[in-house]
């Protein structure tokens, strides 16, 4: 499964093993009405960018599938990465919270490799 989590001061990504999303959200908002706080759960989508340039970006475009997950060029230096799972936040309009989805496990390994070789490629550029 990915954790896609939207705060105010940035975005990331975690791949979580050995769970389900129907589990993790169950778990979520056991959570939410155990600790007496808001929580809203709708199916959704989300995107996020990666540089072109990326090795492993070749590869990621080679292994979607289309319907789940989608590569759509940008412009001429970014691709959007876009995916369809479910959406948890604290009410139908925040812009913080965290998107789920399954997709195959070897799919989202490499989302998350090809997004980590992306933090660190910004981080080389910014020093």
């Amino acid at each position: 499964m990915l954790k896609l989590i939207y705060t105010d001061s940035g975005f990331s990504i975690e791949l979580i093993k050995e769970i389900t999303l129907e589990t993790w959200v169950s778990t979520r908002v056991l959570l939410a009405l155990r600790s007496a706080t808001a929580i809203f759960v709708e199916p959704s989508s989300a995107s996020f960018l990666l540089a072109k340039d990326l090795p492993q970006v070749n590869s990621l475009k080679a292994a979607v599938d289309g319907d789940v997950v989608t590569i759509d060029t940008c412009d001429a230096e970014y691709v959007e990465v876009g995916l369809q799972g479910t959406w948890v936040g604290t009410d139908a309009d925040s812009n913080e919270g965290m998107f789920v989805c399954n997709l195959y496990p070897a799919l989202e390994t490499l989302i998350h490799e090809v997004w980590q070789e992306a933090q660190l490629h910004v981080s080389v550029l910014s020093e």
